[in-house]
């Protein structure tokens, strides 16, 4: 009769073991096709997009936009002394730029921002007057700066508070913003970081890469007025 009990007892756990292990492979499963389709909206924004996969399990897309070529993309920062974890946006326009410095403008950077190249650039400079209160500049080349009258009608753009980041440079442009945190109640009780079930909105990224073209239409033409001015 104890070998009985015991033979069921035995089989009750290797069932709950297999159910577990089933949740668990289907809740893994499902996290990476959400992962997977978080840039599937904004794939009507770009011709002949480009669909790749980081080491995270979200996806990577590259294509054109009104002619230029960019690249967006989501970092997950789970740093643990972050409030609550972040899923960090960044779209690109890799383009050479007829300029010599790089220039990286970061809303209250930690020194832990591991999306950005922030803090490998050797210079901070002195925040001119009208820029936001909170943010810091840090440059390769200070002797080589845009002038300002380039970049101040675009600051309008930190505006908006999820707004982090905007770096100018030879190779091209970036805008990184605060797509989403991890939900309060789930982490804090569960641990659960999970983030970007639900796919971007092209709305939401459609006008930071306008924003991006227009920098670099203002940067090209400030290079071909030097240019005709020198001549």
């Amino acid at each position: 009769m104890p070998e009985i009990g015991l033979t069921i007892l035995l089989a009750l756990a290797g069932a709950g073991l297999a159910l577990l292990v089933h949740r668990t492979f289907r809740a893994a499963n499902a996290r990476r096709l959400s992962r997977l389709a978080y840039f599937n909206r904004c794939k009507s924004l770009l011709t002949t997009p480009r669909l790749g996969q980081s080491v995270t399990g979200f996806p990577r897309l590259s294509g054109i936009y009104k002619g230029s070529e960019c690249d967006l993309q989501v970092v997950p920062d789970t740093l643990t002394f972050r409030k609550l974890p972040a899923l960090w946006f960044l779209i690109s326009l890799p383009c050479p730029l007829p300029i010599r410095a790089s220039l990286d403008l970061m809303i209250r950077p930690t020194g832990v921002e591991s999306f950005s190249g922030f803090h490998r650039l050797p210079e901070q400079i002195a925040i001119p007057d009208n820029y936001p209160e909170d943010c810091a500049i840090r440059t390769d080349q200070p002797r080589h700066l845009l002038p300002e009258h380039i970049l101040r009608p675009h600051l309008p753009l930190f505006d908006d508070p999820l707004i982090k980041e905007l770096v100018i440079s030879p190779q091209g442009l970036r805008i990184v913003f605060l797509a989403e945190e991890a939900n309060r109640s789930r982490y804090l009780i569960f641990r659960d970081a999970e983030m970007g079930r639900t796919p971007i909105s092209p709305h939401r990224i459609a006008p930071l890469l306008d924003r991006l073209l227009a920098i670099k239409a203002d940067i090209e033409r400030h290079s071909r007025h030097a240019t005709r001015d020198a001549a």
